[in-house]
């Protein structure tokens, strides 16, 4: 009796061991692997993961097997099946004393592979060291769609740079409709002159009497942002725009700045190019009512329609929206401002004009910017359009100008960009008397 209870439990563990076995290669052949589980990744996959690439589930998930002509849930389905992913807790900005410093912060996503050049003067071919090892050619520039790995890594930062203190469901009702970007932004040149020269025009005063309007229209591309007046002032400033930067709040407020200045609208030069900086949840709310071509439904824009901005200019696959890895990298590479340890340190960014110069430099081969703050800023008025009147430079606090200036200064004698300047005799007037 003894040996055959023996004999029963023996065949008993035989087919136990069998059925494991059996599972086991099942589950192999079904594609069981690192990237099933979660927490779990094959080895490389860490960079991606760093770089905030999306990492592609490799292993197709079936929810149902068919077994004698019914369909059971498989107890397959429920071991490989991923944990849905939720956006983390909100990070309330005063919450920090300063700028936090997350140890992805230097870390961005880029594109592949970047743009090639054979343009001899390019400054990709810059031999400042500074500027090489900051510089990178292929960082992500625009925005389209957001998986919540994104979401929740760019909500480790404030805005303009990420998602900080939005909700995500009022985000993503605007980012899910971004169009997919166009590149690359601007078209390469062909022939025997490739390289691709652009110009970058602020509004600075020191522009005004400056008569560099046919230089600035010369060349193949010309980048404005703001208030940008031109009628009028064509002499000075040129009156071509092929990229026009702004946010929601300077293409609706330069109307009211700007109108006695003559100011009607943002440039719409027929196969223009806007550029949008994501500044904060306004900017969200004004891009869901622009691409629906509906009213803004909430923020300080409601019921405003946005696409009477565009003066009928607007199409969806010439617009275009920056991304948060390009404007951080652009704050923590080149204009990382002692201001972020201050207690006002949220505010704190570059400017918008910045942000366009360096939007050419990724594009372009050869960057010249006028009307940009210069060493002798004080002698001029703020803008070019006061031409009538001496007004002072207003430094508001959440840019850093004597940084910027400096930057400007820095690349014009690296020979990366050319910076208009007026040279200044010793009696420290204009050398170019502003028009009265």
């Amino acid at each position: 009796m003894a040996i055959q209870t023996f004999r029963g439990f023996s065949l008993l563990l035989v087919i136990s061991v069998f059925t494991v076995i059996c599972f086991l290669t099942f589950g192999l052949s079904s594609g069981i692997g690192w990237s099933t589980f979660p927490g779990l990744t094959r080895q490389g996959d860490e960079e991606m993961v760093r770089s905030g690439e999306v990492k592609e589930n490799l292993t197709e998930i079936t929810d149902s097997t068919k077994t004698n002509g019914s369909e059971l849930k498989s107890d397959q389905t429920r071991l490989t099946s991923p944990v849905p992913e939720t956006p983390m807790p909100v990070l309330s900005r005063i919450s920090f004393k300063k700028a936090p410093r997350w140890d992805f912060d230097d870390i961005y996503n880029q594109d592949a592979p970047p743009r090639q050049t054979t343009c001899a003067e390019s400054l990709r071919n810059s031999a400042d060291e500074g500027f090489k090892k900051a510089f990178l050619p292929n960082v992500r520039m625009f925005m389209h769609r957001t998986n919540m790995s994104e979401w929740n890594r760019l909500s480790h930062f404030n805005n303009p740079f990420g998602f900080m203190e939005f909700k995500h469901d009022e985000v993503m009702r605007g980012v899910n409709l971004i169009p997919k970007p166009k590149e690359p932004l601007l078209l390469p040149k062909t022939g025997s002159d490739t390289c691709l020269r652009c110009a970058v025009v602020a509004t600075g005063g020191i522009l005004n009497g400056s008569k560099m309007g046919k230089e600035i229209d010369a060349h193949d591309y010309v980048f404005r942002m703001n208030g940008a007046v031109i009628k009028g002032y064509e002499e000075d400033v040129g009156n071509r725009t092929s990229v026009y930067v702004h946010t929601a709040h300077s293409i609706t407020t330069s109307l009211y700045l700007w109108k006695k200045y003559g100011y009607t609208s943002a440039p719409k030069d027929e196969g223009i190019k806007y550029v949008m900086i994501p500044e904060g949840m306004r900017d969200f709310y004004w891009m869901e009512g622009l691409f629906k071509g509906e009213r803004v439904a909430d923020g300080p824009h409601k019921n405003s329609r946005p696409r009477k901005y565009y003066s009928g200019q607007y199409n969806e696959t010439r617009f275009y929206v920056l991304h948060q890895d390009f404007l951080r990298y652009v704050r923590n590479r080149f204009l990382n401002s002692p201001h972020l340890n201050s207690s006002h340190w949220a505010i704190v960014r570059p400017t918008n004009g910045a942000f366009t110069v360096f939007l050419a430099l990724q594009t372009c081969d050869t960057v010249s910017a006028y009307g940009f703050m210069t060493d002798d800023f004080r002698e001029y008025s703020n803008y070019y359009v006061q031409n009538l009147v001496k007004t002072k430079v207003i430094m508001y606090a959440n840019h850093d100008y004597i940084m910027e200036k400096n930057l400007w200064k820095k690349l014009h004698d690296s020979k990366i960009i050319k910076l208009y300047q007026r040279t200044l005799p010793e009696t420290g007037s204009p050398s170019v008397t502003p028009k009265h």
